[in-house]
């Protein structure tokens, strides 16, 4: 190999060498851009799943205030029970939305069991079944909300 054969396959491997490097870097800088991505929906819908979880339960005790304050022969509050029911039926269908279908199942149960003791204190939705499942959409949102916590004992 002469000089000018030799340095041009030199300046070859060299223009390889760098082509691969860049394409190399460009593909790990391409994954973790990717993997931040998917952090950061994983983070906005856990986020959003929290939010309407706390709707719901904010919802849910407005409406075990309204019945407890029934139970111990207390004034209603000032809102109609109505709307109590309304805020609670859309704070489960956000949950629904956002959520996993545990979690929405335990939610639709919950409300469920609400409704039927506020419309009929005698109801099959008294407060045995009212608190089964306010336990069971409790554990379901902790397990959505991944808290890695064991149950709580009830």
């Amino acid at each position: 190999m002469d000089g000018v054969t030799g340095s041009t396959v030199l300046a070859l491997i060299g223009v390889f060498l760098g082509t691969t490097g860049t394409l190399v870097g460009q593909h790990l800088a391409t994954r973790v851009e990717v993997r931040r991505d998917q952090q950061q929906r994983a983070d906005a819908g856990r986020t959003e799943c929290k939010e309407a979880i706390s709707g719901f339960l904010a919802a849910a005790q407005r409406v075990e205030l309204v019945l407890d304050r029934r139970k111990l022969g207390l004034p209603a509050p000032e809102d109609p029970e109505d709307e109590k029911l309304h805020d609670l039926w859309l704070a489960k269908k956000a949950v629904e939305l956002t959520c996993s279908h545990e979690a929405a199942q335990a939610a639709h149960d919950y409300t469920k069991a609400l409704h039927a003791h506020m419309r009929d204190a005698t109801a099959t939705g008294g407060p045995p079944v009212k608190r089964e499942r306010r336990h069971a959409f409790m554990e379901a949102a902790r397990e959505e909300l991944a808290s890695g916590r064991p149950r709580i004992r009830r």
